[in-house]
């Protein structure tokens, strides 16, 4: 089912790339329909104080972010509640890759500065726990935190299997507690095994998963070559991604990041399909390091800009940036007044 042509961009590459698309309109074999909701897409839509958005995907600590430029980010894109994901600790396992891959993410993004956050904002920021999954603590960390409140577990972000025992450990105090579990899926790095994944789907059918990241989102293509983390082309529907939403009432979306993002950009009618399709399923998120949340740098601004404007109304708008959160996560309205 996998095949392998190598290819990726860099991020700035990819933000130049998606800035100009998203101010542009795809420029490729399609022609996008003309309607009242998603006759062009630009880039400098700005914010709408009305409309609720819930962010599910946000860290601390983002590329030197202070706390400050944090909060002054998420309101200028115009969010009004955001989830923040903090990273296990530091160690070297082959979960890790030896150190490499999660050392510099759980300085950036500890539980404790989501959990300070959280409290100085209540009803305005939640957070969720996490911990490396294949340590002896890994579920006693983990529980500490969702005792203390944390509304799920995430972004887990390991060099593991979806069907190995370090899996189970995080899929099963998510079932136990009631709280989803947001994975980061990419070939050869994270999440092993997309391929596999209804067999999770299945043991675990009352655990709402979600998923994010490159491999994720490049399997909305039936035709998705697997070491192409961005592809650019246009879209073959029916990929595993469209099948598992579609299949199974359990796993949900993150559009968030460079890859959410290009999902979305790279084929106008395709997206406009795939938002009809699974308006339930897919979720609002940032996954953004930008310090100011304007454009041009704010891929998180993009992307909500992007669902506006290819979602084939507002409610469906409405649902992918807010109630699909809400429900999904149960969050709870911002208190009038707040």
């Amino acid at each position: 089912m996998f095949r392998m042509i190598a290819k990726d961009l860099s991020r700035r590459q990819f933000l130049a790339a998606a800035t100009a698309l998203v101010a542009a309109g795809c420029q490729h074999h399609h022609t996008p329909p003309k309607t009242p909701d998603s006759a062009s897409i630009t880039q400098d839509c700005p914010p709408d104080t009305s409309e609720k958005i819930i962010d599910i995907h946000q860290h601390t600590n983002y590329t030197d972010r202070t706390d400050e430029q944090l909060l002054a980010h998420q309101r200028n894109m115009g969010v009004t509640q955001t989830v923040l994901l903090p990273a296990g600790h530091p160690v070297e396992r082959p979960s890790t890759h030896m150190g490499k891959s999660n050392g510099l993410a759980a300085k950036c993004f500890p539980v404790e500065s989501c959990y300070r956050i959280v409290q100085e904002h209540p009803g305005e920021y939640f957070f969720f726990a996490n911990e490396v999954p294949d340590v002896d603590d890994a579920a006693a960390v983990i529980e500490k935190y969702l005792k203390l409140g944390a509304i799920g577990i995430g972004e887990e972000k390991f060099n593991i299997d979806v069907e190995s025992p370090a899996f189970d450990t995080v899929a099963c105090l998510a079932r136990d507690y009631d709280v989803p579990l947001l994975m980061h899926i990419q070939y050869q790095m994270y999440n092993h095994g997309f391929d596999r994944f209804w067999r999770v789907l299945e043991k675990y059918p009352t655990t709402r998963f979600i998923g994010h990241a490159q491999t994720m989102w490049a399997n909305i293509d039936k035709l998705a070559d697997q070491k192409v983390l961005y592809p650019k082309t246009p879209v073959h529907s029916g990929g595993l991604t469209d099948q598992y939403l579609r299949d199974y009432p359990n796993f949900y979306a993150d559009i968030s990041a460079g890859s959410g993002l290009q999902s979305l950009t790279r084929d106008h009618d395709h997206a406009r399909a795939f938002l009809l399709r699974h308006q339930d399923k897919i979720m609002y998120g940032s996954d953004c390091n930008d310090h100011t949340g304007k454009i041009p740098g704010c891929q998180g601004l993009l992307t909500i800009n992007a669902i506006k404007q290819l979602a084939p109304s507002r409610e469906i708008a409405r649902k992918i940036l807010h109630d699909n959160a809400a429900r999904v996560l149960r969050i709870s309205p911002m208190p009038k007044g707040a």
